[in-house]
This record gives structure tokens, sequence and C-alpha cells, in this order.
């Protein structure tokens, strides 16, 4: 059988100021992927450190400019980044053997530093790095 094709109607909240931020958070981070130094503009993502639905502003300081993956792991508290801007991977994914992504695209992050903006008032804000690592150390 082949499946069958249904189609909903679906309402959602588009956050108005998101291109914004993302702009905005791109440019401080030279259009960069502060962890692996991809500059690839469409797998270019503006993580939020402390997320909206928790009160977090679309401001830079609480961006880091991030690779699609890199985002995706951040925000499943795979990856992690401390106040000093050192980069971490939750212990199971470092001992877990796959393939070269998982090596090269997390494992081999592991201990390194972010690349940051030069200018001082667009680096993420160290309260809420802790915050976030706090989440991060929770979770693995």
């Amino acid at each position: 059988h082949a499946p069958i094709r249904r189609l909903a109607k679906r309402i959602v909240d588009v956050r108005l100021h998101q291109p914004v931020f993302r702009k905005r958070v791109l440019v401080a981070y030279e259009k960069t992927c502060a962890l692996c130094r991809l500059r690839q503009l469409p797998l270019l993502d503006a993580a939020h450190i402390r997320p909206e639905r928790r009160g977090g502003e679309p401001i830079v300081p609480n961006g880091i400019a991030m690779c699609a993956i890199h985002h995706r792991a951040f925000d499943a508290n795979i990856l992690g980044v401390d106040p000093r801007f050192r980069i971490y991977i939750r212990s199971d994914v470092l001992t877990e053997l796959d393939g070269p992504t998982l090596e090269h695209a997390l494992q081999g992050l592991h201990g390194g530093v972010l690349t940051l903006p030069r200018r001082l008032a667009e680096r993420p804000r160290m309260d809420l790095l802790e915050e976030r690592f706090e989440e991060f150390r929770a979770a693995g």
C-alpha cells in the first residue's frame, strides 16, 4: 500500500524580531560559527543563550553564532559553553563510537574555546553562560 497523503492547516507564532537578532549576531561573529568557524551563511544561526521562553532577550550578548548542527546540540544540552567560553560535550556523547561527523563536529570540540566577537560589548554575557552551563551540567 502507498501511504495516504493528508494535509492539515497549522497556525504558528512567528518571532518577527528573529531575522534582526540573527543578522546582528552573525555580523558580530563575522558570519562565522563560533565553534567550528564554518562560514556558509545558509547553515548559520543565532543561538539564544537564555531561550526566549525563559525571558531571554533578542540581543547580541544573549546570542552565539552557531552552525545548524552546533545550535541543535546546544539546544539539546549535548554541547555546553562555560563562562570562560570553553566548549564541553556531554560525557555519553564523548564516549560514543560513530562516524566522522560525530568525531569531528562534536567530540573534537571538547575543551576548545569559542571564537568571540571583537567588540567586548557583543560577547556573551557571563551570567547567561553560567545559567545555561548549569542546565547543561544537570542534563548529563
